[in-house]
């Protein structure tokens, strides 16, 4: 992944002392994912411009998979990173301009202090949101923004644009405000990073922030993302810039944290979508007086724990590929070091996965897949079908996933893209209907279908659910 930082300022060589790196070198810096290069393509007294290559090393990619990286077996080879700037780009600008990002040049302190005439360009930028989410984010910085959208192939303009842009910024900036800026907002852009999130990364958040986050337009999504949703964080960094800004919290972000997208009236959606989803599978249960259930994709344990303190289930398990997730799930039900759990409604809690027959996964009353078939891949899906509804065949299965029509009443989704990067499918209502009326015929169920969230007259609500019945 490429970075290049131009500037015309008089004489533009100058920026070798700004970014601590001379004209005349080539220098290499070892990353934990990869190895850093700065060069300079050209420096002349009235034009310079520094590069900053990333060359990402797909074995210790492996080995700084962060918590959003898809959990399947090609994501390791296949992927991205290697070309698109991203958290990784923003790491390796912290190590190697870590001096000019903190506004210190020793031999010129009044350089550093001074706006400059830039020039960066990013070839290849996730974007998500599209270019007018990279207009947001940046113009109100002061910089006059270029996003131009990658073709998925020039040679096939009928397959339209990818989701990755060509940033390039021009304005006249401090070199360290410049950076800073772009420390945070690539991995936001992109939102996603590479590493797991710490408490620290509130610190690193406010630090490159200073001066410009608190008084962004959009800080709190700004915020939201760079802390990957992560509520705690979120909380924490909102009340700090509006210390910073002399504003309260909830004039900084009203919103709530989760990991929905956000509505175009304003308002956060997505808590109480998270919550009326569960609620919405709970009272489906209850309606088909199903007292024993295993949640099949039980990601971070938050049904399982709904339904162990309901004194109406009797039995509880839950089962999930991920064995990250699987811990979320046995901190969140308190199980001891011997992994019982707390609640004696908890039967167990197990890895396993939905491609393949499992005793365990029989003998209960109901199957629940909340938010699961969206992230299986189509020539896939018979498969669990086969295990859920013929080998398992539970009395009821819950079925919950994404309505793709209520995407557009998202801000900042571009038209075609998906609510989580990992989703392989999001179905509008009559492919949902189309799939479950015919998994129903074929293994001798009915199936009713009952919206989840505002049900809007238009595009529906935005998960939609199904009961099935054998």
């Amino acid at each position: 992944m490429l970075l290049t930082i131009t500037t015309t300022m008089d004489p533009a060589t100058d920026l070798g002392y700004l970014l601590y790196k001379h004209p005349d070198r080539v220098q290499r810096f070892e990353q934990s994912f990869g190895t850093a290069h700065v060069f300079y393509p050209g420096a002349e007294p009235r034009r310079c411009t520094a590069a900053l290559l990333l060359d990402v090393d797909p074995v210790k990619l492996v080995r700084t998979r962060g918590r959003g990286t898809p959990d399947f077996s090609l994501g390791q080879y296949v992927n991205d990173r290697p070309y698109a700037a991203s958290s990784l780009l923003a790491s390796a600008m912290a190590g190697v301009f870590r001096t000019a990002m903190r506004g210190r040049c020793e031999p010129r302190p009044d350089l550093a202090e001074t706006p400059i005439p830039l020039e960066i360009v990013l070839p290849a930028l996730p974007c998500r949101g599209g270019p007018d989410q990279a207009e947001r984010f940046f113009a109100p910085l002061g910089w006059n923004v270029s996003a131009v959208p990658v073709p998925l192939d020039p040679e096939f303009p009928a397959w339209g644009d990818s989701r990755y842009v060509t940033l390039t910024l021009t304005g006249t900036l401090r070199l360290a405000d410049a950076l800073n800026q772009l420390y945070v907002l690539l991995p936001v852009l992109d939102d996603a990073k590479h590493y797991w999130m710490a408490p620290d990364e509130v610190d690193k958040l406010i630090r490159a922030g200073e001066g410009w986050l608190a008084t962004h337009p959009d800080r709190g999504t700004i915020t939201r993302r760079y802390l990957a949703n992560r509520r705690g964080l979120v909380r924490t960094a909102l009340g700090r810039l509006a210390d910073a800004d002399e504003s309260s919290e909830e004039t900084l972000d009203p919103a709530q944290v989760e990991e929905e997208p956000t509505s175009e009236d304003g308002e956060e959606q997505h808590v109480s979508l998270a919550e009326h989803r569960l609620q919405s599978v709970v009272q489906a249960l209850r309606d088909e007086d199903a007292r024993r259930v295993i949640d099949l994709g039980c990601g971070s344990g938050k049904l399982l724990a709904q339904l162990a303190k309901d004194d109406f289930f009797s039995e509880v398990s839950g089962t999930d590929v991920s064995h990250r997730a699987l811990t979320h799930a046995w901190r969140r039900l308190r199980w001891d070091e011997g992994r019982r759990p707390a609640n004696d409604r908890v039967r167990d809690v197990f890895q396993g996965a939905l491609t393949y027959a499992d005793e365990r996964f029989r003998g209960y009353e109901a199957a629940v897949l909340m938010e699961v078939i969206e992230h299986i891949d189509p020539p896939r899906l018979s498969a669990v079908e086969r295990v859920v509804f013929a080998h398992a065949k539970p009395r009821v299965v819950v079925v919950t996933t994404p309505n793709a029509e209520h995407n557009v009443r998202y801000e900042g989704m571009a038209p075609g893209s998906m609510r989580h990067p990992d989703h392989r499918f999001e179905w509008t209502r009559d492919e949902f209907r189309a799939w479950a009326g015919r998994v129903a015929d074929a293994h001798g169920y009915r199936v009713r279908h009952v919206p989840v969230g505002d049900d809007d007259p238009d595009v529906g609500a935005p998960t939609q659910m199904g009961v099935f019945t054998r």
